[in-house]
């Protein structure tokens, strides 16, 4: 049985129809600039299709959560995720054949590459039995399969680039129908976008992607112009499931709307100068200063589970007996190893595993044999060297109760309370956001902003503006408070980066 999908009309006035069956097996490339009507392509083929087939949608702006009120697609927050349960939940949802929507709104560019590959590949990699049909529609895909680096971490970049491969590449026999849709044809890597057999290519303006349209639909370089006189929601389609020719159609209307919907014009209010004047050079309410706190949980409690469950801080590397000048001589050797791995320029942003890795190969060559350090070590000794701690630190007192408190945090978390404590204690300035969000292994500046805000709500920290809009972070019941810092600085304050140069 055949099942044609009606998108709209073509510019004779026509029905202008899609083969299901034939989209599944060739798949789609949508290309179009922004207000071109692109997502309300994509809207209108996943409502027409959904009666018929399962459908799969890496969501990364929040546009297609609406769906699921009219056709039941199960719509999976990413943020709320680890990279395993997104993983676990593609494999799911082929199992029990539910569509969904992985909404990555919220997440930076990197940790959306990592979820959207992690759910891709659920999808790509349950068993042979399973493999019933699937349209996975990938919005704003050059995100997700760049053609050249950008600034997220090559292993990012990898994992992502890889899951849209498999999707496009060898996806077919596996029941899953790719339709990626982007703004620009130019920065969506080739090898992606060559796999598709069906374009609809709408409105563009830039010589390089016209270019690229006009090549994918058989056109002459001449007619390439065309693509600038389209209107919103008219596309040039061409592909089996499509038209054997291009073919110029305008996609029909949508039951759905998308919850980010466009900004419209509105009229100005009528307001005197003087009235907004006041209204807007008010004085700020008492605590626009600091966000409201959660009631704080209770610590105490927290830090003896904690202790319960804590191995003894600094244990002995070495299990056969050696002098004291031994231990030290190789502790220092492993020291410096560290020092050599933590000292390329994009470490901070590499996964764990890998540095360790690089770590153990170093202290192979060094010729420490068993003094390596186990995983769980390595990520101890990784905290202290990211807050800029040495050996003294580990075995201080008062630095033993920061570590305990800090193991109530997840582990990427602890080497950001260790840095801003050691600043406290110090009474340097608190480190600026593209510091802390760089000791999280990130470049996003508002993933630093909640990483504070976390600790302040787990009762660890109090963070307050002083009038000229610096931080200052005090510790809570150790009484060690930063001095005030520029949260927009780029850089940690001088002092602490020739003690972390030192440690």
């Amino acid at each position: 049985m055949t099942v044609a999908i009606e998108m709209g009309q073509t510019t004779a006035g026509a029905a202008a129809a899609m083969d299901l069956e034939e989209l599944l097996a060739t798949r789609l490339l949508v290309q179009g600039n922004s207000g071109s009507g692109k997502s309300h392509l994509l809207r209108r083929l996943l409502e027409q299709s959904a009666p018929w087939v399962q459908q799969a949608i890496i969501d990364p702006e929040g546009d297609f959560v609406s769906l699921a009120e009219h056709f039941g697609h199960l719509v999976i927050e990413a943020e709320d995720h680890t990279e395993r349960g997104l993983q676990v939940a593609g494999e799911r949802a082929r199992l029990h054949r539910v569509s969904t929507v992985l909404n990555l709104e919220g997440l930076d560019a990197e940790n959306q590459m990592r979820r959207a590959a992690a759910f891709l590949g659920g999808l790509f990699d349950v068993d042979r039995d399973h493999w019933y049909p699937m349209l996975v529609v990938v919005d704003e895909a050059q995100l997700f399969a760049p053609a050249v680096a950008g600034e997220v971490s090559d292993e990012a970049r990898k994992l992502s680039l890889g899951a849209m491969t498999n999707l496009m590449c060898r996806g077919r026999k596996r029941g899953l129908a790719g339709i990626i849709a982007t703004q620009r044809l130019a920065k969506l890597a080739k090898n992606v976008a060559a796999e598709a057999s069906n374009f609809l290519m709408g409105r563009t303006f830039l010589d390089i992607d016209m270019a690229r349209a006009a090549d994918l639909l058989g056109m002459e370089r001449r007619q390439a112009e065309s693509f600038r006189d389209l209107e919103r929601g008219q596309f040039m389609a061409l592909g089996p499931a499509l038209s054997r020719r291009p073919l110029r159609l305008n996609i029909g209307a949508t039951e759905t709307q998308p919850r980010n919907s466009t900004p419209r014009l509105m009229p100005m209010p009528e307001a005197t100068l003087e009235n907004m004047r006041a209204v807007i050079l008010a004085a700020p309410p008492p605590d626009a200063s600091r966000p409201q706190r959660r009631p704080a949980p209770d610590l105490l409690e927290q830090l003896r589970a904690a202790k319960a469950a804590a191995p003894e801080i600094g244990p002995e590397m070495i299990e056969v007996p050696v002098s004291a000048e031994e231990l030290a001589e190789r502790r220092e050797r492993v020291d410096r190893t560290l020092r050599a791995v933590l000292a390329a320029p994009d470490a901070g942003f590499r996964a764990v595993g890998v540095l360790y890795q690089e770590f153990v190969v170093r202290c192979r060559i060094e010729g420490l044999g068993s003094a390596v350090p186990d995983l769980t070590e390595f990520r101890r000794m990784l905290t202290r060297a990211r807050a800029g701690l040495g050996a003294e630190h580990a075995e201080d007192d008062a630095w033993q109760d920061v570590s305990l408190r800090a193991s109530i945090l997840p582990d990427d978390m602890q080497g950001v309370f260790m840095m801003i404590a050691r600043a406290a204690k110090e009474g340097w300035p608190c480190p600026g956001d593209a510091a802390i969000a760089r000791a999280y292994g990130s470049h996003s500046l508002r993933r630093a902003q909640r990483l504070l805000g976390y600790m302040e709500e787990q009762g660890l920290i109090v963070c307050q503006l002083d009038g000229a809009g610096r931080r200052i972070v005090t510790l809570v019941e150790l009484a060690w408070a930063t001095a005030p810092g520029d949260p927009n600085a780029d850089d940690l304050p001088a002092e602490q980066v020739a003690s972390a140069a030192s440690a």
